[in-house]
């Protein structure tokens, strides 16, 4: 597969406009407090992933390619747990401590249970059209050249670089973008992780995305970076116990040795 950079590059390309129209246009009251045209930003990687995809492969790779996103074989019944409940339960979590602790942020839109459901499809299409180009094109080549853990912290810095025009335009303090520096990279480490563990799964990382989106734009009052704390914690942990290289086996362990 082609070095991650002329994706990166495109990427930019195509968010451009994207990000030009999002400062003219104002839809307020999505959730999230997002920029309309995000609905539109979404799907870049994925175009760009296609795109590049085509050119290097024809329309077979372009079918393979496209498939990673809707096939879940390679999930083990182990890491559905945490592809399932991992952003649920961070953001269930982040909202009791700051129930706790009084901590307040910029407050986001209410929106009904009839909305989540409209939404539903939207963040699953939504969530394949970055992962496709993230995890299904970009992924791959970064940890073959520094591995999982290193190629991870440069994906997760790429993907929070791209998202500074729709955080501002959504109105979050410098305390929310800082946030969210963290919290892309503590997410994107931990996504990695559970992407190798399930055999390169796409459509992991896909579902786990989409209930992330859904998690922080229906539990009262979190932006989605205030769940940053607790993402870098458990990366920290990932880090920590596994193999930087793979973050499928314990550090120190013989090669070939994986952890299901």
């Amino acid at each position: 597969m082609a070095a991650p950079w002329p994706f990166f590059a495109l990427v930019l390309l195509l968010l451009l406009p994207c990000w030009t129209a999002g400062a003219l246009i104002d839809l307020p009251g999505l959730p999230k407090n997002a920029p309309v045209t995000d609905y539109v930003a979404g799907f870049t990687p994925a175009l760009a992933a296609v795109l590049l995809t085509a050119r290097s492969q024809g329309r077979e790779g372009v079918r393979r390619l496209l498939k990673r996103a809707w096939d879940p074989r390679g999930i083990g019944r182990t890491w559905w747990f945490p592809v399932i409940l991992l952003s649920p339960l961070l953001y269930v979590t982040t909202y009791g401590l700051m129930q706790l602790t009084g901590v307040r942020f910029l407050a986001q839109p209410a929106q009904t249970w009839q909305t989540m459901l409209l939404f539903v499809p939207l963040y699953a299409l939504l969530a394949a059209g970055e992962e496709l180009g993230w995890c299904g094109y970009a992924t791959e080549p970064l940890q073959r050249r520094w591995g999982a853990l290193r190629g991870s912290l440069v994906l997760g810095l790429f993907w929070w670089l791209v998202h500074i025009p729709s955080i501002v335009q959504s109105g979050q303090n410098v305390t929310l973008i800082v946030l969210g520096a963290f919290f892309t990279v503590g997410l994107r480490t931990l996504w990695v992780w559970i992407f190798n563990n399930t055999g390169g799964s796409v459509f992991a990382i896909t579902f786990t995305h989409a209930l992330t989106n859904l998690s922080s734009s229906f539990i009262p009052s979190v932006p989605t970076s205030a769940a940053a704390p607790l993402v870098v914690l458990l990366a920290v942990l990932v880090a920590a116990l596994r193999d930087p290289a793979t973050l499928t086996r314990p550090r120190g362990a013989p090669r070939g040795h994986m952890e299901g």
